[in-house]
């Protein structure tokens, strides 16, 4: 395991956002379906959610099932909400102190994921280590929208003027109001973009895009992009010498 000793734990990101991608091109390059992908790419999160804590994460953010995906073929959409139902292991949270939370629409969700989902939410909510959060039915622009209605509603009832509406009231009226920005985005599986992911919060994160699909990134890809991450100077839009 190479890239564990060059790891600075005094510098460990407070917050990492992944976009786990390849499932599926994983699954066929082996001649299986794409939920045996899935399926793999499930086990993935057990081993990196570990990783991260380990390793002194504060905030771990898996891009799961974006607003978009509901648009695949109902057999796929059907399989990833049971692997959802099956793949929430509470002695991972608990074991590892982390606790759990969701960004998105879970009104869209069936209602036997939402019942698990929020039972685990609920039995993890006093663990203090890492928190592990699934962006699940999430996309940016949902939320986007979502945070302007709730501003424009509270200016019309008067709670909100408009001069009051700045960087930091938008931030907290996002899904993601709880928690930092990332501070490094990870996006497996060879694709370069961003996916309508956290593109607000990712103004200023350090992007780390490797080819590796999510069913293969290990723990040592995994401290790879950290090492990456840790060569960085984050200016913040400053100069190096105001730094």
């Amino acid at each position: 395991m190479p890239y564990k000793e060059e790891i600075d734990i005094n510098r460990i990101p407070g917050h990492i956002a992944i976009i786990m991608d390849g499932n599926g091109r994983w699954a066929k390059q082996r001649g299986h379906e794409r939920s045996f992908g899935h399926q793999a790419g499930a086990e993935t999160v057990h081993i990196i959610a570990e990783e991260a804590a380990r390793l002194g994460v504060k905030f771990l953010t898996l891009y799961t099932f974006s607003t978009e995906n509901w648009n695949r073929p109902a057999n796929e959409v059907s399989a990833i909400m049971k692997l959802l139902l099956d793949s929430i292991e509470e002695e991972i949270f608990m074991k590892n102190n982390i606790s759990f939370r969701i960004i998105g629409d879970m009104n869209t969700l069936p209602e036997d994921v939402k019942i698990s989902l929020n039972n685990c939410i609920e039995r993890t909510s006093g663990n203090t280590g890492m928190c592990m959060v699934l962006a699940l039915s999430y996309s940016s622009r949902w939320e986007i929208i979502e945070t302007t209605k709730q501003i424009a509603k509270e200016v019309q009832q008067g709670k909100l003027s408009i001069d009051q509406i700045t960087d930091e009231c938008i931030s907290s009226h996002l899904a993601t109001y709880f928690m930092p920005d990332p501070d490094l985005l990870i996006r497996t599986g060879g694709e370069l973009r961003l996916s309508n992911y956290l593109l607000w919060q990712s103004a200023y994160s350090e992007l780390y895009f490797c080819d590796t699909f999510w069913p293969d990134f290990r723990e040592e890809e995994f401290r790879k992009a950290i090492c990456e991450y840790q060569k960085r100077e984050r200016r913040f839009g400053k100069t190096s010498e105001q730094i």
